[in-house]
């Protein structure tokens, strides 16, 4: 069970293509990540620019960040604070890789782990986009962050549950962002976070369909909740996903972590099962000299 977990915001260098930017993230740096000794979770949350404009309406009083893009979101944990130590003694392999794709990187920690409330999707080993309609939602407090954080737990995260268009709902409450220059050692990559950023809880969402999204905001008990939103929301910024990727799950690395994303796509689409045999994944494993 993962015990120590953190959630990270990535954007993308200005001048890399998105294409190129999720090719990288997910086949070459992806699998670098996940091969590091002791971590225990990893999962890519890939975000679009491209969204709709219904993601999630603002409420009176409530306003969109500004300023805020984003191209991921990162699940990392830990089964330990020694597997955690074990990992980080590692990480300078990772770390300077990241000058490559990412313009800043963010970690928040998570001090009560990632909180789900509901999961019908089946994605705990996820690789690619599903018919699920996916977002993450931002959202910067009106009053404490802790009163934020209850008013997710108790309030709205049980409302979202209790849909019957709603397949996943995932609380990821960040401890505030400290701007204290104690972050990962990636050269070129900045840590930084704005006044809003700083406090921030993330609201993992998964609709049936597009179509269930706006209906259920057309709902009477989600028209009902707004008042109260504002009451706990100042600012939100919603993201649509294009895509979850997993390589290592409950400390198991996941055929994408092994062999590359796209690779394992490749593999689950022709059926090789061949592929997935202990002879072939040992071949790709680096054995001590």
């Amino acid at each position: 069970m993962i015990q120590i977990n953190s959630y990270t915001t990535v954007k993308r260098r200005p001048r890399v293509p998105h294409d190129i930017f999720a090719h990288y993230w997910r086949d070459v740096h992806g699998p670098l990540c996940a091969r590091l000794p002791g971590l225990g979770l990893y999962i890519q949350h890939h975000l679009s620019r491209e969204q709709d404009a219904h993601l999630w309406p603002l409420a009176e009083g409530i306003q969109e960040i500004s300023d805020y893009e984003l191209d991921g979101g990162v699940e990392i944990g830990f089964l330990s604070a020694a597997d955690q130590k074990q990992f980080q003694d590692a990480s300078s392999l990772l770390f300077s890789d990241e000058q490559n794709m990412f313009e800043e990187t963010l970690a928040y920690d998570l001090p009560e782990g990632s909180i789900n409330l509901l999961n019908r999707t089946g994605d705990e080993v996820m690789n690619g986009l599903d018919q699920a309609d996916r977002i993450h939602l931002h959202l910067s407090p009106r009053g404490t962050l802790e009163s934020l954080h209850q008013y997710l737990r108790d309030k709205l995260g049980p409302l979202l549950a209790a849909s019957d268009a709603v397949l996943k709902v995932r609380l990821h409450l960040c401890a505030p962002f400290a701007n204290d220059g104690m972050h990962p050692p990636a050269p070129d990559v900045a840590h930084k976070a704005t006044p809003v950023r700083a406090q921030l809880a993330v609201l993992e969402i998964a609709f049936a369909s597009p179509l269930a999204r706006r209906r259920f905001y057309q709902s009477d008990e989600f028209q009902q909740s707004q008042a109260e939103q504002a009451r706990h929301i100042a600012q939100l910024k919603a993201f649509a996903v294009s895509g979850v990727y997993t390589y290592v799950h409950d400390g198991k690395i996941t055929t994408a972590g092994l062999r590359g994303s796209r690779a394992a796509e490749l593999i689950d689409y022709l059926g090789a099962t061949n592929q997935l045999t202990a002879d072939v994944s040992a071949l790709f494993v680096q054995h001590p000299s």
